[in-house]
């Protein structure tokens, strides 16, 4: 077996070295990032992120095109390390104008946009209540003092006084987030907050240090497409994969932070105008920049098999399957060289789907073939298997499927977090 393995990983090694100048961007461009803030000891750890995206609708009716002026964004996220102090990453990845930030406040979240007395905190920049981030740029917070547990929300609230323009988001975010007009950063109430959609702006993350998991470099980033997104789950449930997956490590003994970073509709090769840049253009920006990570989830590639047919408005090229490989490989050289290791996940049935034929199956097919004995990963799970209806393993199983045939129910979250072996993460 182990000279099998080493076989396949040589083949692997050889077609990553023939791939990789055609797939890789000949010129790399960084996306500014600063830390502001007194605590830069390296002992932060991602708690919750989320992936940016560029101003779009195309699905679900959100803020993003239209941006905010004087108006206060009140977002919740549930975070899945606990630390004794936090800390927020705010991003103007998209954007084209400088973004100013007047002022931001962090608390515990109580009911929908109402948060707990006594636990609001100002947040700093540099020592200061405002900060404008650059166009395409990214940046931290200083620490807020406000200890955080494990799968508690934070409630983070952003005033923006000016015009924004066009907002830098996260479109499917599977919670809600709230607006009202005028500034309302420090309230405890949410009564101002009259408007909501389900979306996240501008924030990208939450990081804590301190706490009882200092200085340990575990945490799992789930990276991927709307399936790792949560698109079919249900709504302030927290109940996609990435979340079912951080219970379960806690349940098991082994708590670590899980990170989810996949965008819907997002596809390894090819950038979108709706769903994001493709996996080889984010993964180092999304990825690589994470603190405190150790493994990474690599499960992405059904829509560059489905994305060039009519399921969407805006289709793409069409994506062969060793072009798709030599993507996941590229990925999987680019996280070596960061110390990461990567666990390569089958693709989950598409059968009576938008992306149902017989074309696209034959793909599906013998991607997962690759994935399963390439040997190109540090380890593989089976997600295929562990959502298929054993009856006909072409289709999810019906326990566990959102309606669509091919997102996926709570249930089948449940089994995705429950098919990964916690000794290999």
């Amino acid at each position: 077996m182990s000279n099998t393995r080493t076989t396949l990983r040589r083949s692997a090694a050889a077609l990553l070295a023939a791939t990789t100048l055609t797939l890789l961007p000949t010129t790399a461009t960084a996306t500014p990032t600063t830390t502001a803030g007194r605590h830069t000891d390296g002992g932060w750890r991602g708690a919750w992120a989320a992936s940016p995206q560029t101003a779009a609708e195309t699905f679900v009716p959100n803020w993003s095109r239209q941006g905010f002026a004087d108006q206060t964004v009140r977002q919740v996220v549930r975070v899945s390390a606990s630390g004794t102090r936090n800390r927020i990453e705010l991003t103007n990845r998209y954007g084209t104008t400088p973004l100013r930030i007047t002022g931001a406040t962090v608390a515990r979240t109580a009911d929908g946009s109402g948060v707990e007395p006594g636990t609001v905190r100002r947040l700093l920049f540099d020592g200061r209540p405002s900060v404008t981030i650059p166009a395409g740029g990214t940046l931290r917070s200083d620490a807020a003092h406000l200890p955080v547990e494990a799968f508690e929300s934070l409630t983070v609230t952003l005033y923006l006084a000016g015009e924004t323009g066009p907002a830098t988001f996260h479109q499917f975010s599977t919670a809600t987030s709230y607006r009202a007009n005028g500034d309302h950063r420090a309230d405890v109430s949410g009564t101002a907050f009259k408007e909501s959609t389900d979306a996240w702006y501008y924030l990208s993350g939450v990081e804590v240090s301190g706490g009882r998991e200092a200085g340990r470099r575990n945490g799992v980033v789930t990276f991927g497409d709307s399936i790792t997104d949560g698109v079919g789950s249900t709504a302030n449930a927290d109940n996609r994969y990435p979340d079912e997956l951080a219970e379960r490590l806690a349940a098991a003994g082994r708590p670590r932070a899980v990170l989810n970073h996949g965008i819907g509709g997002n596809q390894v090769v090819n950038d979108t105008t709706w769903a994001g840049e493709s996996a080889l253009h984010r993964f180092r920006k999304d990825v690589l920049t994470e603190p405190g990570v150790r493994t990474v989830v690599l499960f992405e590639g059904i829509n560059d098999i489905g994305g060039s047919g009519p399921a969407f408005p805006d289709p793409t090229p069409e994506v062969s399957v060793d072009r798709l490989i030599a993507g996941h490989l590229t990925l999987v050289r680019e996280a070596h060289a960061k110390g990461l290791k990567v666990i390569g996940a089958t693709l989950t049935p598409i059968a009576g789907s938008f992306y149902d034929s017989p074309e696209n199956e034959a793909k599906r097919t013998a991607f997962n073939q690759w994935v399963r004995t390439s040997g190109a990963y540090d380890a593989v799970v089976d997600f295929d298997r562990a959502v298929a209806d054993p009856a006909h393993p072409e289709r999810v199983l019906p326990a566990y499927d959102a309606g669509d045939h091919i997102h996926l129910s709570d249930a089948g979250y449940a089994a995705l977090a429950g098919a990964l072996d916690l000794d290999e993460l």
